[in-house]
């Protein structure tokens, strides 16, 4: 994202979203997912120990935990999705669960150049990621496909309290990497509540990647309109020159 803040004339910092902008969108089986997830129930010999059963209650733990994100802006954790099932997990058991979603992590091959170019200005980057994965995962899908040395601050909000689209949970982002000014920050993201509006929200102009089709029950109660908008990731060098310069 930035330096610490001092009296740059141009704009210090570039926020990112992860799924549907750092990597491309993609279509799931959300009762595949569920499935997976459910090989880390903690087994016990008893007549509830359905398989099925437990995928469909985690299944509606979801919708519970991600509506609690939309409307009131509250963090969770894979423990929290067990937590709200009322289901006992292994940890050790989440390998199914990661393995079904490893296909949709792999990094848009524009990243590394984009970021590249942003760094090469003076500018630095920091992703904002509305998610229930530990940063582990996230940190380690950079690494596997060779960009985090160009992050220079992550916050997954597994981690904190709040999720996009509380100012609070930008405001942590700007936080790992130095800046207090959020007229500084450019965000960019897929999504018109959560990113450009909550991005606005929080004094944050936003830039708008509509490559991802957003499920109706995350849509939000407010879109935002992006101060710029971008087919590819490699757009965003010049647009943030042009929102710059404005």
């Amino acid at each position: 994202m930035a330096r610490p803040e001092t009296n740059f004339r141009h704009r210090q910092t570039r926020d990112r979203n992860w799924g549907g902008t750092l990597t491309r969108w993609h279509d799931v089986d959300f009762h595949a997912e569920s499935l997976a997830l459910a090989e880390a129930v903690r087994r016990t010999p008893s007549p509830d120990d359905d398989h099925h059963a437990h995928a469909e209650r985690l299944h509606r733990a979801g919708d519970v935990v991600w509506g609690r994100s939309r409307d009131h802006q509250q963090s969770a954790t894979i423990s929290d999705l067990f937590a709200e099932a009322g289901l006992d997990h292994e940890p050790d058991l989440l390998s199914a669960y990661y393995e079904f979603w490893e296909p949709h992590t792999l990094t848009d091959p524009e990243v590394r150049p984009m970021w590249e170019e942003l760094r090469a200005t003076g500018l630095k980057v920091g992703v904002l990621s509305n998610t229930v994965w530990p940063r582990e995962w996230h940190v380690g899908f950079f690494e596997r496909d060779g960009v985090y040395d160009l992050v220079d601050g992550d916050v997954y909000t597994s981690e904190v309290p709040w999720t996009k689209p509380s100012p609070l949970a930008f405001g942590a982002a700007m936080e790992a990497v130095g800046v207090s000014d959020p007229a500084a920050c450019v965000y960019v993201g897929d999504r018109l509540f959560d990113d450009v509006w909550g991005a606005h929200n929080a004094g944050l102009r936003a830039i708008h990647v509509p490559h991802s089709t957003i499920p109706v029950n995350q849509v939000g109660h407010t879109e935002g309109e992006p101060d710029a908008t971008v087919t590819s990731l490699s757009e965003i060098p010049a647009v943030v020159r042009r929102l710059d310069a404005s």
